[in-house]
């Protein structure tokens, strides 16, 4: 609709009309006026109440053809009502447009709001549908929302460093070690509340303390700040049970109840240094219940020392050789290496072996790093266990020719001049 040149449009009168001749647009407009003038008096008006902005532009629409014009004539109207249908039926009154015949015939009066309204229940229905969809939680949604909100709540300071921590670091047995206070909040919300943060690269002394009371799993960050952590803890003196570790290039924080729950179950002992084989299951605490988790079992005895020997398993531990003792010697072949391998199945031990081939020792496979970094003649190693980067960098490091363990685990880059063997 053209330009009306009223404020408000409240009906709009739709006018066929036929002529019996060609006329142009001002003969329409004219004759409407010129007809209606004084029929209606001085209130209704037309020029009157179009000066006024009572009645807006007229718009007339006409098509010529042999010899007639036909069309339709469209006028606004802020009158009310009534006043507005007085004025349509006026219309109806013209009947000469110049020298020719005409008829005007109203179709119909149509109240612009109610086109406004249509338009307005449209756009409040898709905004109501967005906003139930998208922006007001379901009932259930509120629930969990609370109730995370509660549980971040309970977040606290341990120690004089003021580690964030779970209310439940205290009355557990088993805690876990994350990174950062993020990782705290998210275990939180997923109700494992047995949780401190390290808070940077440097060890404070409340880890290490905690790790010499407590069973430690240390959940780290599937990145490479992850092995950072973990060397900066060894090297601080902390005494750790397990390790988990979230996927490749996430973090813990990032990581839903499920995923979470995953990590803790695939954790492996500390000694094994990232991966260990199947063995029998130890429920882990999870926010008052019990979480099945692999692990080798290792039952704690009775005594609060860390330091007390811990229950054989199967095959009893062999200690190193006592001085002057004739050592049994291997004929250094792939073959004879396996079957070492096979006569440690199930005992977690290692067999240490100088440059004429002897055993010189067999140690526990939790002790493999601290008995090679002390050794200084040691030709091959052969464990019940997984090899790992820093069992093989150690390794060259000390001038071993050969490891044998029961398969590879993460091991990136072989050093030149070590050969790994393995049973797959």
């Amino acid at each position: 609709m053209a330009k009306t040149y009223i404020d408000t449009v409240k009906y709009l009168v739709y006018t066929d009309v036929e002529i019996g001749g060609l006329v142009e647009k001002p003969d329409v407009v004219g004759a409407i006026f010129g007809q209606t003038e004084g029929l209606l008096g001085d209130e209704l008006d037309l020029r009157d109440l179009q000066k006024n902005g009572r009645i807006g532009r007229i718009e007339v629409e006409l098509r010529g053809r042999e010899g007639k014009t036909t069309g339709m004539i469209k006028i606004p109207s802020s009158l009310d009502m009534v006043e507005t249908c007085i004025i349509a039926a006026a219309l109806e009154t013209v009947d000469r447009v110049g020298p020719c015949e005409a008829k005007l015939k109203v179709t119909k009066v149509e109240d612009t709001r109610s086109m406004k309204r249509k338009v307005l229940l449209s756009r409040a229905k898709e905004l109501l549908r967005n906003l139930v969809n998208t922006q007001i939680p379901e009932s259930r949604e509120i629930s969990d929302m609370v109730r995370d909100e509660v549980k971040v709540a309970e977040i606290i300071d341990y120690g004089p460093e003021k580690l964030p921590a779970g209310p439940g670091i205290y009355a557990s047995n088993e805690i876990i070690v994350v990174e950062g206070r993020a990782d705290v909040i998210n275990l939180l919300k997923n109700n494992l509340t047995n949780v401190i943060a390290i808070q940077g690269a440097r060890v404070p002394k409340s880890i290490i303390e905690l790790s010499r009371k407590k069973e430690v799993t240390l959940f780290l960050d599937g990145d490479r700040g992850g092995d950072i952590i973990l060397n900066e803890l060894i090297q601080g003196g902390a005494d750790l049970d397990f390790v988990a570790r979230a996927p490749t290039g996430m973090e813990v924080e990032e990581l839903t109840r499920k995923e979470l729950i995953k990590c803790l179950r695939n954790r492996v002992p500390f000694e094994q240094g990232g991966e260990a084989p199947k063995t029998e299951r130890k429920p882990v605490t999870v926010g008052g219940r019990k979480e099945h988790t692999p692990r080798l079992y290792r039952k704690r005895p009775e005594t609060p020392s860390r330091t007390a020997p811990r229950p054989t398993v199967e095959a009893p531990i062999r200690v190193e050789k006592a001085k002057g003792e004739k050592l049994p010697a291997i004929v250094p072949s792939k073959e004879n290496f396996l079957k070492e391998l096979d006569e440690l199945s199930n005992t977690l031990n290692a067999r240490f072996y100088n440059a004429e081939y002897k055993r010189v020792a067999e140690v526990p496979v939790r002790d493999v790093i601290k008995k090679l970094g002390e050794s200084r003649d040691t030709n091959a190693i052969i464990f019940d266990g997984i090899i790992t980067q820093r069992l093989v960098d150690l390794a060259a490091k000390q001038n071993v020719k050969t490891v044998v363990g029961i398969k590879l685990g993460n091991v990136n880059k072989t050093p030149e001049g070590i050969e790994i063997i393995t049973k797959s």
